[in-house]
């Protein structure tokens, strides 16, 4: 059996080439157990890797698994991760069917965790070493190997498990900006808040959240997910009935605005924070405080219609349609909130439900469970 090494694309840097996975691994191990070449680069001799890849936008099964997706460079500034885990979030399907639209083809996600497999010069200058834990917010998490800005990683602390990070990334980001900075401070301790969904997985982080910054909760959850909305210290419980194959409750089937007002002696909600989209737009208006804000970040019943200014003035209300990206502009801030979670985590004051893992092999079955509804906590893909 032999072995040599070759010049690869990424510099400084080699890939192998053996008769024998077996002999590779052996080569492998003796180079990088010696510094003498990065790992990735052996690991990636061939340039090719498993990905889940939208090349048409449509339904779950757009998302098709490909064994020979070209394996991303490593660039200036940045890191490349090995992958461990990708969260599936209802963004990835809003790209995949092209509500949001994106360059075709793309590797689908957007939240990851995993292993520092490559590092570049300027990355190796701010500490960042092969085999840190990471977890990190890019598009094309769905695969084996990402390219990932230094600027964009985060360090997971001892004690946090790798499933457990990937999942604070998008879900657990996106619900601190959602309780700490989206309501842009009309909402104060003591004060009433209205979370739709507490049973999913954005949303059971925010109801704690929300806690943990001294509001009173409000929240929205359907029967199958009652011991989970049970289990987050919500102020008051609204039950509803479910909407079969769907990832959102029946908004009809309880009248939200009038149990509202009741729990709150009249007043409504300072804030409502709501993922839901077309089936609650009306509800979470109607329940708002004066001076109250409406937080429209999702659309899991379909997309919040257009709808008049005039329909504000009755309480001089506000709405807001955030996004991650703008609450996490640079890495300060980015590093602020990640520490703040982590911190909470290693207290025991936050509990993440990781609900299941999928094969990356079966990309289209998790975005299927998730849409349809079944999660009771963050899924992720498990990627070899």
């Amino acid at each position: 059996m032999r072995s040599y090494l070759r010049q690869s694309a990424i510099k400084p840097s080699y890939s192998i080439v053996c008769e024998s996975s077996q002999v590779e691994d052996m080569v492998v191990a003796m180079l990088f157990h010696y510094n003498i070449v990065p790992a990735f680069s052996l690991r990636c001799c061939s340039g090719r890797m498993v990905a889940a890849v939208v090349r048409e936008v449509g339904d779950a099964h757009a998302l098709k698994v490909e064994t020979d997706f070209p394996t991303p460079e490593l660039k200036a500034g940045g890191v490349i991760v090995k992958n461990q885990f990708a969260g599936i979030n209802f963004i990835d399907t809003y790209h995949r069917k092209g509500l949001y639209p994106r360059d075709l083809p793309f590797i689908g996600g957007q939240e990851g965790g995993g292993t520092v497999a490559a590092v570049s010069d300027e990355a190796a200058a701010q500490g960042i070493k092969v085999g840190d834990p990471v977890a990190y917010s890019v598009f094309g998490s769905y695969a084996q190997y990402t390219a990932v800005p230094a600027a964009k990683l985060l360090p997971v602390p001892e004690g946090v498990g790798l499933d457990v990070a990937t999942s604070c990334v998008v879900q657990g980001l996106t619900a601190h900006y959602l309780t700490s900075s989206a309501h842009a401070d009309l909402i104060k301790e003591g004060e009433w808040c209205l979370i739709h969904g507490v049973g999913g997985g954005t949303c059971q982080w925010a109801a704690q959240m929300a806690k943990l910054r001294g509001f009173k909760v409000i929240g929205t959850c359907s029967k199958g997910k009652a011991d989970i909305g049970e289990s987050l210290g919500c102020d008051e419980l609204i039950v509803l009935d479910e909407v079969p194959g769907t990832s959102y409750e029946d908004y009809e089937s309880v009248d939200i605005v009038s149990r509202v007002m009741e729990v709150t002696d009249g007043k409504g909600c300072k804030a409502v924070i709501d993922g839901i989209g077309k089936s609650t737009v009306d509800i979470s208006i109607g329940s708002l405080a004066h001076r109250g804000i409406f937080i429209s970040f999702g659309n899991a019943s379909g997309a919040v219609p257009a709808f008049p200014v005039l329909r504000l003035i009755g309480k001089s209300a506000y709405v807001t349609r955030p996004k991650l990206l703008d609450y996490t502009v640079d890495r300060a801030e980015l590093v602020s909130r990640a520490d703040e979670i982590f911190g909470w985590l290693k207290d025991g004051k936050l509990n993440v439900s990781v609900d299941c893992s999928f094969p990356l092999e079966e990309a289209a079955e998790g975005h299927l469970y998730l849409e349809a509804g079944k999660s009771k906590g963050k899924v992720l893909y498990k990627i070899d």
